[in-house]
């Protein structure tokens, strides 16, 4: 079991400095048909198209240029592979041979040591982790100090964005990005974050219901940026039950209407997991507290053969 310490202030300010020196703010839009007062924070709109480039840029700021390896279903890959060519850094990434196609496309676009193994995340991870005991370091989609600081700098720039009382609501996997958002959200009155996870891998809803991580068996979800069980011990589980309000789920078609909702109303793509968050807004699932609503847009990434048969219903 890794000993994964939670970010410090002092970790999350360094974070911010990296990513607002190599990222635009990624904008904020109004989103009527989600209801009054709600909006849409579009990470879709980072270099690789998700929202992982942050914590990716923030990890490897902190490893001092020795060589990494990642374990990712795909954004995870494509943010590290970002940042160590934004860094002049070596890196290997490790994606299930059931990866998306879209997103293995993209890996194999960029100057990175590609590795498929394993029929899913889970098996990725393991495969990475036994890489890296040959003299790499591993960088974990989720349970990284560095990883979990990076993302939190969404919620930086949704101070300046949307000031005021405010309920966040994001996509759930790993816990990274509600694990920094809410790191965030702790420091500043009148923000709540929550959490959306797909039905079919709902690590933390059995986690937080057992009182500890518990595995699960992880079900072919439209989601699979967000398929897979926790690390053992991760530090996820901790921030995330203590700064994330609540955690709500999703079906598939409730994933595939927010997606044709997104295309539809907004002319944005977003990928399974880019479309959970939006569903626990559309199906009521998600409370509206005090202030206005925005709902992460993580990533884009989804191929196009998926896409069209979301868009027409023929996946149903």
């Amino acid at each position: 079991m890794r000993a994964v310490a939670a970010p410090t202030q002092e970790d999350l300010d360094a974070a911010a400095a990296v990513v607002a020196a190599r990222l635009a703010p990624t904008p904020v839009v109004a989103a009527p048909v989600l209801g009054d007062d709600v909006f849409l924070k579009l990470d879709t709109l980072q270099p690789t198209g998700s929202f992982k480039l942050r914590g990716a840029l923030a990890a490897l700021s902190r490893v001092g240029g020795a060589p990494v390896i990642a374990a990712s279903a795909g954004n995870h890959g494509l943010g590290v592979a970002w940042a160590a060519a934004e860094l002049a850094m070596r890196a290997t990434v490790v994606v299930p041979e059931t990866a998306s196609p879209a997103k293995v496309a993209a890996l194999r676009a960029v100057p990175v040591a590609l590795e498929q193994h394993g029929a899913d995340y889970d098996a990725a991870e393991a495969h990475a982790l036994a890489l890296a005991g040959r003299g790499a370091v591993f960088v974990s989609p989720y349970n990284d100090t560095g990883v979990i600081a990076g993302q939190s700098t969404i919620g930086r720039e949704l101070e300046e964005q949307l000031p005021g009382p405010l309920t966040v609501v994001c996509p759930v996997g790993g816990g990274g990005l509600a694990s920094g958002v809410g790191l965030w959200a702790a420091g500043r009155g009148g923000t709540r974050v929550v959490g959306v996870e797909a039905e079919r891998s709902p690590a933390f809803t059995a986690a937080l219901s057992a009182g500890a991580i518990t595995p699960i068996e992880p079900g072919e979800s439209l989601a699979d940026g967000l398929g897979g069980n926790l690390e053992p011990g991760s530090i996820t589980f901790e921030l995330v039950r203590e700064h994330v309000a609540a955690i709500a789920t999703v079906s598939e078609a409730e994933i595939a209407e927010a997606l044709r909702m997104l295309a539809r109303a907004h002319g944005l793509v977003a990928e399974g997991a880019g479309g959970v968050a939006v569903a626990g807004v559309m199906t009521g699932r998600v409370a509206r507290g005090d202030g206005r609503t925005v709902v992460i847009l993580t990533g884009r990434n989804i191929a196009l053969p998926q896409l069209a048969a979301v868009l027409t219903g023929a996946d149903e």
